[in-house]
């Protein structure tokens, strides 16, 4: 049987590295949200460029091979947030699907905006026609149970970002398990399914699932595909150490359809990517130091030993004589050692309220 590969820490899209020594990777989901408009599908793609997106993705399907319209119309009021939609599940993803012969000029144009094309192919034809177009395969949450088709991304020699919406870890670890059998180049995203952009879905997200993933599998890349409204899911996963961020994007949130309601807008996604880079900055390295910005304020905010009184040559220190105030300069004595000073002798005068050095007691 074939050993089992080792996730990689490091994974180039378009040679662009993510891993955790480097940015943030940002996927601006378009998904639906072109409208079924070729110019408008282009805009959105220059849009997500100048908004701060490294990758912006699009879904290759037809309604005929993704779900049964029979299937739908059977499970009455259990649609999830499709029960709300004003056509049936069918006939909106039909309306919504995107035009396969459209492929390759909107790659061209993610090429002349100098940004990624990314796709969730949803049936195993579309695997093969997408595979001349994209540098990296998106299994969506759905597809988490079809090993056939993660397999047949997985044998392609690209990297798979693999979204685990409303899955177990059973779930997780038997699609793992499909792709590591073939490439170790693997993006892990936790996700939530639930699209209706409630606020009350906050309590359902859990982010901490993103450090489960990286203990269960070391090493690997983690991220989050996020579907809330704002950015405080993003910027908690992140610290968490989220390293891949996909969420869907339009121009306003006001246009009729599947996916604007709980999308980005070119002003919230660069307000996004904005604080996502303060906030890498801020984690740091994790080593316990002074840092270069603060060490003035050791000396302004650090106490050091001084006198209460005038004390003269020859005066042998008492606690009571000895008081601890700002501020500490690098030849002073700091609190922890007024143990170390008590019974020691003068070698010199000192007024009240200067510090101590150790040369002037004997």
């Amino acid at each position: 049987m074939k050993k089992k590969l080792e996730p990689s820490i490091k994974i180039s899209i378009d040679k662009k590295i993510i891993s955790q020594n480097n940015p943030v990777y940002f996927i601006a989901e378009i998904g639906s949200n072109f409208d079924n408009d070729l110019n408008r599908a282009k805009d959105l793609i220059y849009l997500a460029k100048n908004s701060g997106a490294d990758a912006v993705k699009f879904q290759h399907y037809t309604a005929k091979s993704l779900v049964s319209d029979y299937g739908f119309k059977s499970l009455g009021s259990r649609k999830s947030h499709q029960e709300k939609w004003k056509k049936s599940v069918y006939k909106t993803y039909k309306d919504a699907s995107l035009n396969k012969e459209w492929t390759y000029e909107l790659q061209e144009t993610c090429n002349k905006a100098e940004i990624s094309f990314l796709t969730s192919p949803y049936s195993l034809e579309l695997v093969d026609y997408v595979d001349q177009y994209v540098p990296a395969f998106k299994v969506g949450s759905g597809d988490i149970t079809w090993i056939e088709i993660i397999k047949k991304m997985a044998s392609k020699g690209k990297p798979i970002i693999l979204a685990t919406g409303a899955s177990s870890m059973e779930d997780v670890n038997r699609a793992l398990d499909a792709i590591l059998n073939i490439t170790s180049d693997v993006i892990l995203l936790q996700c939530n399914t639930n699209y209706t952009a409630k606020n009350n879905n906050f309590m359902h997200l859990q982010l901490r699932v993103i450090q489960e993933f990286q203990k269960l599998y070391p090493g690997i890349i983690t991220g989050l595909s996020d579907h809330m409204p704002g950015h405080v899911s993003v910027l908690g996963s992140v610290a968490l150490g989220a390293k891949v961020i996909e969420k869907h994007f339009t121009d306003s949130v006001d246009r009729s359809g599947p996916d604007h309601l709980f999308s980005m807008t070119p002003n919230s996604w660069r307000e996004m990517v904005s604080r996502t880079r303060e906030l890498e900055l801020s984690l740091g390295d994790g080593v316990k130091k002074v840092e270069k910005n603060e060490k003035d304020t050791v000396i302004a905010q650090r106490r050091s030993i001084c006198l209460v009184d005038n004390h003269s040559k020859g005066d042998i220190l008492t606690r009571r004589d000895l008081t601890v105030l700002r501020p500490c300069k690098e030849d002073s004595i700091p609190p922890y050692e007024i143990e170390n000073i008590i019974g020691k002798t003068l070698k010199i005068n000192v007024s009240a309220g200067e510090y101590i050095k150790w040369t002037d007691l004997i």
